[in-house]
């Protein structure tokens, strides 16, 4: 007999959440969800968004990222996936308690009894490199035109805009920017700001004023970028967060990029640093610029052979979806049975 589960997902309906295309999040395949709702498929549980199960008994309730949803029946789990500086509740300890179990890559909540340590999911895969002669692209940033408001001290928006103004500035021929949003100015959070902000995009309708030159497009799929560039900035959002390990890094290595890396400080413990170029290592872009013009077909080679046998080892398995899912599958059905 079949049971049912829901899946809280902001602003998901009618299974939205199991799409193969993710209308919400250009560079965020539902993979992951897919395969999470095919394993609980097979042993009997039917995983859907809420408005599809009303009317059914409900076995449990998991939910991607905090949300405040009251009054729900039965047990509860939480994937905590998003860095706290975008979702709080993924690190309030009270809200946390709440839960059968949640699952965090946050070692720092680790000594809440609920807590279950998973890594942020990636589809493990390697294929031939194409090697440092044939990637056109010296460098290049894939990110959407996003912003924290100002005073967070390990916010990494500002610095990919550090990382693309420096270019345009003074190597525009060796960086291309892709991604949402940068044929509009960044966000602005202050009155003085907005106003400047509502200026500049009147300029770029009425005048062709472009806020971002090296800007280069949207794409639907950054490996098609990745595989003709040799360096990629890769920054995560923040800065600073222990075992905050996201898609980024793995989508330069897929493509046998190599990432100019910023973000969690504990990276070395689980990718080696010989795999990528760590950015807190300089003190400029331009010290990044100077050392990645040093780097020659040869080293270059030697990077990808570092990252590909990195992917073809078991750490770099502890961040593959098939372990994600069965650590969620496996701690709720031990729940559900006992």
């Amino acid at each position: 007999m079949m049971r049912f589960a829901n899946y809280y997902h902001p602003d998901r309906v009618k299974n939205a959440s199991f799409a193969v295309i993710d209308k919400h999040h250009t560079y965020n395949p539902t993979y992951t969800n897919r395969l999470l709702r095919s394993e609980f498929m097979a042993v009997g549980v039917e995983l859907n968004n809420p408005d599809v199960n009303l009317g059914r008994p409900i076995a449990f309730n998991l939910l991607h990222d905090g949300q405040m949803i009251c009054d729900l029946p039965g047990p509860k789990y939480l994937i905590a996936t998003e860095n706290p500086s975008i979702c709080p509740l993924n690190c309030d300890e009270q809200y946390l308690k709440q839960f059968d179990a949640f699952f965090t890559w946050n070692r720092n909540l680790l000594h809440l009894p609920n807590a279950v340590q998973l890594f942020i999911p990636n589809q493990i895969r390697y294929e031939a490199f194409a090697p440092f002669e044939e990637r056109p692209i010296f460098s290049c940033l894939i990110n959407a035109n996003k912003a924290f408001p100002p005073g967070l001290a390990t916010d990494l928006y500002r610095e990919r805009i550090s990382v693309i103004r420096w270019y345009e500035n003074h190597a525009p021929s060796d960086f291309s920017l892709y991604g949402l949003g940068w044929g509009k100015p960044s966000p602005a959070f202050h009155f003085s700001a907005k106003i400047k902000r509502r200026i500049e995009r009147l300029r770029t309708q009425l005048f062709g004023y472009r806020p971002f030159p090296s800007y280069a497009g949207a794409i639907e799929d950054k490996s098609v970028v990745y595989r003709k560039a040799k360096f990629a900035y890769c920054y995560e959002n923040v800065a600073d967060l222990p075992d905050y390990i996201t898609e980024k890094i793995f989508d330069c290595f897929f493509s046998g990029c190599v990432p100019v890396y910023w973000g969690s400080h504990t990276i070395n413990e689980h990718i080696p640093s010989h795999c990528f170029i760590d950015r807190r290592q300089f003190d400029t872009t331009a010290d990044v610029h100077r050392y990645l013009k040093s780097i020659d077909a040869k080293t270059y080679a030697r990077f990808q052979q570092n990252i590909m046998t990195y992917l073809k080892s078991s750490a770099a398995m502890a961040f593959d979806t098939t372990r994600y899912v069965s650590i969620i599958r496996n701690r709720i059905l031990a729940d559900l049975n006992q």
